[in-house]
């Protein structure tokens, strides 16, 4: 321009000019340019009153210059050179590199018959504290997904080579998709936008991470561990209690010759049958919240008795010998139960298979009959025929079931005599339940450990012959089969039976029975609470005229063997606080192989209370407690009281000695209703040990302990509890052998699932695993198929970011994939196989480089 100046200055801060040789902003000062924008005058100031100021901090000139946003230098005989725009500058690992060079060298990569020569966009992101470069082209409509992903990886090469830089994410959308800017060309700026919210659908994707993210954290190096005893002292020095904990002392309440006198199940049947002859035990619900069945002490009492005959005089049982229920939830399952007990026989309840599923649900019931060496499987005459079926017989070998009886016409005979057990240690049932790792774990329990189960929960909630309990839970293991088939005939309260499965067919069905029977406590699993709050989310001012209310419930709790879901518990409490819920009253209990019930909330002392910590520090298996809203905080709810009778305490994972409060570590429970050990086919004596009889290296090294594989720690409270003893509260952080071991850290699945989850709003699930050792993130896409591919690079930033973790693998599956078990717990392990076997059928695979 006549009569202007031009300067180059420094890109950032202070307008200071550049060196001859340097590359900064070209600053024009001259009366042909504009003046202002109208209106805003922040960018004005910034834009047009510019003033370039020498290296000693002089102003050039009195008069202000205007900032071009281009990029250049003054050459020999004062040529301004401009060698690119402002906006496409991109500084990553402190250089700089400039968009327009790196769509030239994109262009510069033959063939180019697979893009449009002028719709190619660079810009940056940032992820995890640094600039990561995003190339994004229009793909051609004739080119092969085999011709762009060759295309791509020449583009890369191409950039690394002539640029030194690593591309992070490459994508290719259709033709005609990007946003035009209003001169024509693409708009950068609302491209990085859509890439950012998922919004921009490509058809190819190639992620870098491996080869573009240098700046993680070093991974941790494990120190030599300090000794049990230093452990120990050290906390004596800080002035630190040890983690030890327990419910009330059994052995100093009223119910003591009570206790004695019900230390077998069989007995207390009879015992009932005989004083309170009509008194109704069971009521089961039907899907249409009508009765289906019900059963009296003196009726269950009977139906027991004939099965016993039936087992002695159809099945030619032994005492001893193991009998397989493999019967629909119902009273039936109950009766057969207490059947087995008066016969001696010990019985083992199993889910049947599913009728339209036999291929991966019948397997499943063969091999627990197999391995707990079953002679006789009990069922109905419709599950009867289908284990013969020639529909089974494609799944497993039919001709090797054991003997199969149906029960549903027995004579009605009454038994010669009822067998009563020689000595309280002797097996009572076997508890089989396949774990979320997918291996199957029977655990033995005794007749003395079965008495003190049912004690102990009558004691924690306040269980008597005047009182009703609505159970809506699976009866095949754990504490849902003690509350199903056990607690009734104990404590001679009345159990409102609601299958799980009719919540299928009528979602209200739970929360409508306990409404009509105005229950106090009730017991649910967390797939029943997600049924309910997907499925009645809009539903609650119908549910209302229908006159449910739901003010009558004191303690609603969920069972689980694992880390209280806080979030479904929360939106479960706000969506039916309308329906007249209490804010207090949804709780969850904690149990797991070695011991069912180790915690449940029950009727009295403190409500459960919530610690944030620290997630980072939870990887290197420390707690550090965090006030609630600070970054990388996870919230923990306590998981219920501790049982009365049950002692726990934490302990190192490695040197087995005790830890002090508020530190991390395996928890191991002691208490007179842990399972006696594993029932397994080959006896695994070492497991057996380790698990059901660890004793601590130091300290109290007298006490036999069982270890629950679950990581946790004690935290005494302010509250007091019952006996007005300052309250300790247990909370449970995760199972160990889920638990990823990635860059020396300990990661719990849960944490990054629910980052994932959160990363876009069509992300319905999400499991993840390691293979290898490369971390797997499977998604469930809920939504079209055409977000599949925006949901690669989200889920990768995602995970870099807050858990500094760079996904191998992104897997995009239909909705349902991730197998889930009974209680509602993801299956990873199952999940993994199937990625491995190739059997998921995704809707798009991404192998990060």
């Amino acid at each position: 321009l006549p009569l202007a100046n031009v300067c180059v200055v420094k890109v950032d801060g202070t307008p200071y000019l550049c060196k001859a040789d340097e590359v900064g902003e070209i600053c024009v000062n001259s009366g042909a340019t504009g003046m202002a924008y109208f209106g805003l005058l922040g960018i004005t100031k910034n834009v047009f009153e510019a003033i370039p100021l020498t290296a000693a901090g002089v102003p050039v000139s009195d008069q202000p210059f205007t900032r071009t946003g281009l990029l250049g230098f003054v050459g020999p005989d004062y040529l301004v050179f401009v060698v690119g725009k402002l906006d496409g500058l991109m500084t990553v690992s402190g250089r700089r590199h400039n968009a327009d060079d790196v769509v030239a060298t994109a262009l510069a990569v033959e063939p180019m018959k697979f893009v449009y020569r002028g719709r190619i966009a660079v810009f940056s992101v940032t992820v995890l504290h640094d600039d990561r470069i995003v190339l994004v082209a229009e793909q051609r409509p004739d080119a092969s997904e085999e011709d762009s992903f060759q295309w791509m990886s020449r583009v890369l090469q191409a950039i690394d080579s002539i640029h030194q830089v690593g591309v992070y994410c490459l994508a290719l959308v259709p033709a005609n998709t990007l946003p035009k800017a209003p001169l024509g060309g693409i708009h950068i700026s609302e491209t990085k936008q859509r890439f950012l919210e998922g919004a921009l659908h490509p058809c190819n994707v190639l992620m870098c991470p491996h080869t573009c993210v240098t700046n993680l954290p070093k991974p941790r190096q494990k120190q030599p561990d300090v000794g049990p005893a230093s452990m120990i002292v050290g906390n004596l020095v800080a002035g630190k209690r040890i983690a030890q904990a327990s419910g009330r002392d059994v052995t100093q309440l009223e119910d003591n010759d009570q206790a004695r006198k019900f230390l077998y199940l069989a007995d207390v049947l009879q015992w009932r049958a005989q004083t309170t002859p009509d008194h109704p035990l069971f009521l089961l619900l039907n899907s249409k919240g009508t009765v289906a069945s019900t059963a009296s002490c003196i009726q269950l009492h009977k139906r027991a008795e004939r099965v016993a005959v039936a087992l002695m005089e159809k099945g030619r049982l032994n005492v001893g010998d193991h009998v397989a229920l493999v019967y629909p939830p119902g009273v039936d399952l109950i009766a057969t139960f207490y059947g087995c007990l008066y016969a001696g026989c010990i019985p083992i309840t199993v889910r049947p298979p599913h009728p339209q599923n036999l291929a991966t649900t019948l397997p499943t019931v063969k091999m627990i009959v197999e391995v707990s060496k079953s002679a006789c499987i009990l069922t109905t005459q419709v599950i009867m025929k289908l284990l013969k079926s020639k529909e089974a017989a494609t799944a497993v070998d039919i001709k090797t079931w054991p003997t199969i009886l149906d029960t549903d016409d027995m004579p009605k005979k009454k038994l010669a005599s009822i067998f009563r057990p020689t000595s309280p240690d002797m097996l009572a049932y076997l508890d089989f339940s396949v774990s979320t790792t997918g291996i199957l774990a029977g655990v033995k329990m005794s007749h003395a450990a079965t008495s003190a189960l049912c004690r102990s929960i009558k004691l924690q909630c306040e269980l008597y012959p005047s009182r009703q309990i609505a159970i809506c839970l699976d009866p095949y293991c754990g504490l849902g089969f003690a509350l199903w088939c056990l607690c009734s005939v104990y404590s001679g309260h009345q159990s409102i039976l609601v299958p799980p499965l009719e919540l299928e067919s009528n979602v209200s069905l739970w929360l409508s029975a306990v409404s009509q029977y105005k229950v106090r406590v009730t017991f649910c699993s967390y797939s029943v609470m997600e049924m309910c709050t997907k499925g009645l989310g809009t539903q609650t001012d119908i549910l209302r005229m229908k006159g449910v209310n739901l003010s009558c419930v004191r303690t609603c709790m969920v069972v689980a063997e694992e880390r209280p879901r806080i979030t479904l518990t929360q939106s479960f409490s706000k969506l039916f606080k309308d329906l007249g819920l209490s804010a207090r009253a949804v709780s969850t209990t904690f149990g797991c192989r070695v011991n069912v019930a180790i915690c449940l909330q029950g009727t009295a002392g403190p409500d459960p209370t919530t610690v944030y910590v620290d997630m980072r520090a939870l990887r290197h298996d420390r707690v550090r407690l965090v006030e609630r809203g600070s970054p990388h905080s996870l919230p923990l709810m306590e998981s219920g009281k501790i049982l009365p009778g049950v002692k726990v305490i934490i302990a190192h994972t490695e040197t087995k000695g005790p830890l002090g409060d508020s530190h991390l570590g395996e928890i191991w429970v002691s208490s007179p209703h842990n399972a006696t050990g594993y029932y397994t086919v080959y006896g695994e004596a070492a497991l057996h040990a380790d698990h059901f009889t660890a004793r601590l290296s130091f300290g109290d090294t007298q006490t036999v302990w069982a270890r629950t594989g679950y990581l946790g720690f004690l935290r005494r409270t302010e509250l007091t509890d019952a006996s007005g003893e300052r309250h300790d509260a247990l909370y449970v952080v995760g199972s160990l052998d889920e638990t990823l071991e990635l860059r020396g850290m300990r990661y719990h699945p849960i944490d990054i699932e629910t980052s994932v989850i959160r990363a876009h709003k069509s992300i319905a699930e999400c499991a993840v695993f390691t293979w290898t050792n490369l971390l797997v993130v499977v998604v469930e896409l809920e939504g079209s198929e055409q977000e599949a591919l925006d949901l690669v690079a989200l889920v990768t930033n995602v995970v870099l970011e807050e858990h500094y973790l760079i996904v191998g693998v992104v897997v995009i599956v239909d909705p349902g994939v991730i197998p889930i078990n009974s209680r509602g717990e993801k299956q990873r392990m199952h999940l993994r196989d199937g990625f491995l076997a190739d059997q998921l059928d995704p809707i798009y695979v991404a192998y990060n480089m």
